[in-house]
């Protein structure tokens, strides 16, 4: 999260390789290290400010985890923003992120 938070992609690259998949909505599923980036800068720029924070952490077996986060902050044109997210995260026996899927409580925000 610390990473994320940083709001800085250069802090984001370690954590994903080019086998590596994402699907955040409203986007779609996507793979490759620089397409991930490349989303996140996007996801960055709508906002004049956001912070993710984590409340829980289950374990899923099999390097599977799913993570209880809420998501904060201000949206440019939009005004205030929260949400609760339930993401699903599969990392590799090298801690690389190879499968990610979030899901939101809230999709209004991003109509």
């Amino acid at each position: 999260m610390k990473d994320l938070n940083s709001l800085k992609t250069e802090h984001l690259e370690k954590w994903f390789t080019d086998d590596s998949t994402i699907w955040i909505p409203p986007s779609k599923e996507i793979s490759g290290k620089n397409r991930i980036l490349a989303l996140f800068r996007a996801i960055f720029r709508r906002y004049e400010s956001i912070e993710w924070k984590v409340f829980e952490i289950f374990p899923l077996g099999g390097q599977k985890y799913f993570y209880r986060t809420t998501s904060y902050g201000n949206m440019i044109n939009k005004g205030a923003y929260e949400n609760n997210i339930c993401t699903v995260v599969h990392f590799s026996e090298e801690g690389k992120i190879i499968y990610l899927s979030d899901y939101f409580k809230d999709t209004k925000a991003f109509n």
